[in-house]
């Protein structure tokens, strides 16, 4: 299949794990919150949105392979895969914060090939095929031209579920609060990897992160001319990891700040 055919199918199972969250009534009773880690809350919402997606791409493609966040979280490379974030944002869904997402990308011997990420609350679909550019609905997006720390706008996530990383991302933030215009944290890293595409933020890191946080957002990034490492400087693949994302020059200025 082609990077587009994969990209068709990635959007159908999203647009369908969408339209079931919109559907469901939010579980406000923390009791039916069940707890992953440290402040890392799964629900229901979660599992079936996840069945939803896997669902609808194994019967499109029945020898290919799912990694998700809740039911199948095992990293696998070889052949086609589809890694799946079926609401990436959960704390912000419990919360009524309208900032979550579906995520979803497609990767054929570890190659990033389509990418998803549907932000559910404002029905915005951001897709990316290997060498076909990065689009909001009919809107082709490029990153930011922005080349100066004094006018960019930077995008983070806090290390919530490891406070021993605490120490070490208060040093990053405040390198890098001393000399941008400001710092970010919605709550959902595939839509801050989208952000960075769109030209909204102009780059964005976080400590750690899982591959089906960051694979669809990383294609997104990618594809609009933009720049994905770890902190070490080394392209981001399908894996968990720490990542850089940004604009050539914002990420290039970024990376020397933070390490």
């Amino acid at each position: 299949m082609s990077a587009l055919d994969l990209l068709h199918l990635a959007r159908a199972a999203a647009e369908r794990a969408a339209d079931y969250v919109r559907s469901v009534e939010r579980p406000a009773d923390p009791r039916r919150w069940t707890l992953k880690g440290s402040r890392d809350f799964v629900t229901e919402v979660d599992r079936r949105a996840e069945r939803i997606v896997s669902e609808h791409l194994l019967a499109a493609e029945p020898s290919s392979r799912v990694v998700g966040e809740e039911l199948s979280p095992g990293l696998a490379t070889g052949g086609l895969v589809w890694i799946v974030d079926p609401l990436d944002g959960t704390t912000n869904f419990l919360h009524d914060f309208p900032v979550y997402a579906v995520s979803i990308a497609a990767a054929v011997d570890g190659q990033l090939q389509a990418a998803v990420v549907l932000h559910v609350p404002r029905q915005e679909t951001y897709t990316a095929a290997l060498g076909a550019g990065t689009w909001l609905g009919e809107r082709k997006l490029t990153v930011s031209a922005i080349d100066e720390p004094g006018f960019a706008l930077i995008g983070t996530g806090f290390p919530f579920k490891d406070p021993a990383q605490l120490e070490s991302y208060q040093a990053q933030f405040a390198r890098v609060a001393a000399q941008a215009s400001g710092i970010r944290r919605p709550g959902s890293a595939a839509l801050d990897l989208a952000d960075v595409a769109a030209g909204r933020s102009d780059a964005f890191w976080e400590q750690s992160l899982s591959a089906w946080d960051i694979a669809a957002g990383t294609l997104l990034v990618r594809e609009a001319g933009g720049v994905v490492t770890d902190l070490a400087g080394r392209d981001v693949g399908v894996e968990h990891t720490s990542v850089v994302a940004g604009n050539p020059a914002m990420h290039e200025w970024l990376l020397k700040t933070l390490c």
